[in-house]
């Protein structure tokens, strides 16, 4: 299987090879909230070393939001494209938005992860399956 994903100015462009992207999560908190303006971010994780930027890698820029965690975007236009662990478990694994994604994939499983900071305006069902 072959993933592409890019920015939304097209400068920038990934491939992620040989499998879809696992642990899809859609994160509620407070950092994905900031980082994307939205109400919560989806994410799905590949190996680091399955991830290739095909174009525009002088445009990735890069910040710590904790002291564990790098997000990524890009320079040129600001789409939030990647987050992962500097140190410890999943460290060797890179979590693309998958709203950045140009190919279709259907995830096995998926689960919304701190629901609990979802901002007073958003009405997010409890209906549907979460856990923190």
């Amino acid at each position: 299987m072959k993933l592409t994903s890019g920015a939304a100015c097209a400068q920038r462009s990934a491939t992620a090879c040989t499998q879809p992207p696992q642990a899809v999560t859609h994160c509620h908190c407070s950092q994905c909230q900031k980082s994307h303006g939205t109400a919560f971010a989806a994410y799905g994780a590949v190996p680091r070393h399955d991830l290739q930027i095909t174009a525009g890698d002088t445009d990735l820029r890069a910040y710590a939001s904790s002291a564990a965690v790098w997000r990524q975007f890009c320079g040129h236009c600001g789409s939030s494209l990647f987050w992962s662990r500097t140190q410890g478990d999943w460290s060797d694994w890179i979590c693309i938005a998958l709203g950045t994604l140009d190919s279709a994939f259907m995830p096995q499983q998926q689960k919304h992860v701190h629901v609990a900071s979802k901002p007073t305006w958003s009405n997010f069902g409890a209906a549907c399956a979460h856990g923190e």
